[in-house]
């Protein structure tokens, strides 16, 4: 595939302030990436470096082999769109879609065909005659990404585009990029803060925080075989043990002694990363290593399955969430106050 896009030792500093360190990247043609991370973690800074918006105190950055690095906004190749949809709200739905054809002095008959294409494209065949404030947010939204497309822009840039929708609303558009986006083939770049909009609709995640980069991967990489503690603990929901790792593959836990992957040397404390799902509930059968005795604290109900916090006193004292469905809970007559034996599958546990 190559690299379409690189980004080589980018810094980014306001004042003494240190925004981005050294951050190296490479996306290729075609791929969907997501910037990942929480408010303040510099995501943005460099979504709008790549745009020229603003610009690096270190680096370079290449697009299609061109180096970019010092070129303004209008001589770079990219669509943008922005969370506020910055439509222009004395111009029609079609005349927005239109404004980059026109300032670049396409024929009149191409930028209407180009116009009623791209309305069709993104579900909005005869809206071109309203104005935004005819239009709801997704709309606006889709309006926008029309006109970022308008151009064939060989990079789309999403700046958080769905933040400002409602919540299903906003799962109906991310579905709709994700699929306009594979069928276009354009190279995109999405910043959220969503880690759940981010491991729906990305190639690639890139988790963020404090400037640097700290993992980049597939959703799955991501999601199961996190990097570092802050990556286990922002994408997704996870458990935190304390526990020592002994030769033999060995992990104590409080009074329990379980089986795991990981071989030690010598003892040591580790802290022990567990997701909810890992956590299986399972009937007791002598001889397996792994099992303990839980008892239900709480249920929250959230649809199809519910979180349900257990106590688990051979644990230490300590609470634990696991993921069980609503089918099961009803079959096994469960509730706060019932025991719930639980299994902890030794390839699932991660250790820092």
């Amino acid at each position: 595939m190559g690299d379409y896009l690189r980004l080589e030792g980018i810094h980014k500093t306001f004042g003494s302030f240190q925004a981005l360190a050294d951050i190296h990247l490479s996306i290729a043609k075609g791929e969907f990436v997501c910037f990942l991370g929480p408010s303040g973690c510099g995501k943005t800074t460099l979504l709008r470096i790549i745009a020229g918006l603003e610009v690096q105190t270190a680096g370079r950055i290449t697009q299609s082999g061109r180096d970019i690095s010092t070129l303004p906004p209008a001589g770079r190749d990219y669509g943008i769109v922005f969370q506020s949809y910055a439509l222009f709200p004395n111009l029609t739905a079609a005349e927005n879609v239109a404004y980059g054809l026109v300032n670049r002095k396409v024929p009149r008959r191409a930028v209407t065909e180009r116009v009623e294409e791209l309305l069709a494209l993104v579900g909005l065949p005869g809206s071109g005659p309203k104005f935004p404030a005819q239009l709801s947010g997704g709309q606006q939204q889709r309006i926008a990404l029309a006109r970022a497309l308008a151009t064939k822009p060989g990079l789309l840039l999403l700046d958080e585009p769905l933040s400002a929708l409602d919540a299903l609303e906003r799962v109906r558009l991310r579905a709709e990029i994700r699929s306009l986006q594979a069928k276009l083939g354009v190279t995109t770049v999405m910043v959220t803060h969503d880690q759940e909009e981010a491991l729906a609709v990305a190639d690639r995640i890139v988790v963020m925080n404090a400037g640097v980069i700290e993992q980049v991967g597939t959703p799955m990489q991501v999601y199961r075989d996190p990097a570092t503690p802050f990556v286990a603990d922002f994408v997704g929901k996870i458990n935190v043990l304390s526990g020592r790792l002994h030769p033999g593959r060995v992990v104590h836990l409080g009074e329990c002694r379980f089986a795991c992957e990981v071989d030690a040397s010598a003892p040591r404390d580790v802290k022990v990363y567990l997701r909810p799902e890992d956590l299986l509930a399972r009937p007791i059968v002598s001889g397996d290593a792994n099992v303990f005795d839980a008892v239900i604290e709480k249920i929250e109900f959230l649809g199809s399955y519910c979180h349900v916090s257990v106590a688990a006193a051979a644990l230490a004292p300590l609470t634990l969430t696991v993921y069980l469905s609503l089918n099961y809970i009803a079959e096994q007559g469960l509730q706060a106050g019932s025991r719930l034996p639980l299994r902890v599958a030794p390839g699932r546990m991660r250790f820092f």
